[in-house]
């Protein structure tokens, strides 16, 4: 994520994540690349850790889904959150399928690319994110 040994870096709280998560309109998408990027800026570091990030936003999609099933709402729009490169996480609720399903029906278009799902042009509807 572009930092080099001896750069500060910052753990971010999984609060943090789920509240710039929250903030994803319909129509719009973020990478945790921006992620990363908005808490470390917020921080005023070179960078966030993007694997404790990675398993932040895992861990929000999969507790909106369980307060889902049990009748209450966390609103986080997990699957508006891709991977770096636009690509849909396997690791969500259902898996890629059910991320392609839910992103579809907000218009995306998604390609498959070797196995994996990639949203087309993703880059065009990436938001700014504020940490």
């Amino acid at each position: 994520m572009g930092v080099e040994t001896g750069d500060d870096v910052v753990l971010v709280n999984p609060s943090e994540i789920v509240a710039v998560m929250q903030q994803i309109p319909k129509g719009k998408l973020i990478t945790l690349v921006e992620i990363c990027n908005a808490l470390a800026k917020k921080h005023r570091v070179k960078g966030c850790c993007s694997l404790t990030t990675g398993i932040f936003i895992m861990t929000a999609a999969n507790a909106a889904e369980e307060t889902k099933q049990q009748g209450m709402s966390l609103k986080i729009p997990y699957w508006r959150t891709l991977k770096a490169d636009g690509y849909l996480n396997d690791k969500y609720p259902g898996g890629a399928g059910a991320q392609k399903k839910l992103l579809e029906a907000e218009g995306f278009t998604i390609m498959k690319k070797g196995k994996k799902y990639r949203v087309k042009d993703y880059d065009k509807y990436l938001v700014e994110a504020k940490g």
